[in-house]
């Protein structure tokens, strides 16, 4: 259903900015073309904005994505005039419309197109549960198929990757996490460098904390802003306890959790 809802929405925000461009004077056919420009340019903005720390570094992103768009859109304007009218290329090369080429009426609908499949999102992670799928990988030279929603995360300790069920089962492998994070898609959430969790399992005991099952995991400076907006609030967390009341003692994924608690705070200072 996220799958659906996703195309769903892209669909329609190419139907609309089409729409706008048939007003500038384009065809239904150029209009669609050059409508499907801001689809890719818009997803990148909206997957790289959360990876760049520095105000700075967000205002030379959003200015790459710009002059991109523009690049594309002068290039393409040509291209597919002469394509889809050859004669009368020939004689009259229509200019660009200006209006496609301002750089705030563009940062406007990247923006709009960008915030909105953000929220829309953020609806379908809260509203529906993702497709039951498997992943299949191997563990200590054996074989291991498990449901997506049967793990809980994915800890990361250098070459050392461990599948974390919601039994608490623990399953050793070599593929890296980002690999995992492409593997699993969108029913699960990059937290810390070295950490990836369930989002349905997942709750914010603080803003520096994911709570998943029983474990206590650090947000990294790098994704807090994301996974807090993301991620629900657990409505009370008593000190010394898990969500669920459990003390540390009685934490069913504390050998792992612990095992990796001074790394991770040591790689808190280096993360990205």
């Amino acid at each position: 259903m996220r799958t659906l809802g996703k195309i769903a929405y892209w669909l329609v925000a190419v139907t609309l900015v089409s729409v706008i461009l048939i007003s500038l004077d384009f065809t239904f056919v150029k209009a669609v073309l050059f409508a499907l420009i801001f689809c890719p340019c818009a997803l990148a903005l909206e997957y790289f904005m959360p990876k760049a720390r520095k105000p700075i570094e967000k205002v030379y992103l959003s200015m790459a994505v710009l002059v991109a768009v523009i690049l594309l859109i002068l290039v393409l304007h040509h291209q597919v005039w002469a394509l889809l009218s050859p004669d009368i290329y020939k004689f009259d090369r229509k200019e660009v419309p200006p209006m496609l080429i301002n750089p705030v009426f563009l940062g406007l609908i990247l923006t709009a197109l960008s915030l909105g499949d953000y929220f829309w999102g953020k609806w379908l992670i809260r509203h529906f549960k993702a497709e039951t799928r498997t992943v299949t990988f191997f563990s200590d030279r054996r074989s291991v198929t498990l449901y997506h929603n049967d793990i809980a995360y994915i800890e990361s300790n250098d070459t050392d990757v461990r599948v974390v069920t919601r039994s608490g089962e623990v399953y050793r492998n070599k593929t890296g996490i980002s690999q995992w994070e492409n593997l699993l898609g969108d029913g699960f959430l990059r937290i810390h460098r070295s950490y990836l969790v369930n989002i349905e399992m997942a709750v914010l005991v603080s803003p520096d904390t994911v709570a998943v099952g029983a474990s206590h995991l650090p947000v990294s400076r790098k994704y807090k802003e994301f996974v807090n907006g993301v991620l629900p609030t657990a409505p009370s967390h008593a000190p010394g306890r898990g969500p669920s009341g459990s003390t540390p003692k009685d934490n069913q994924f504390r050998p792992n959790h612990y095992e990796s608690a001074e790394k991770s705070a040591g790689m808190e200072a280096a993360d990205y």
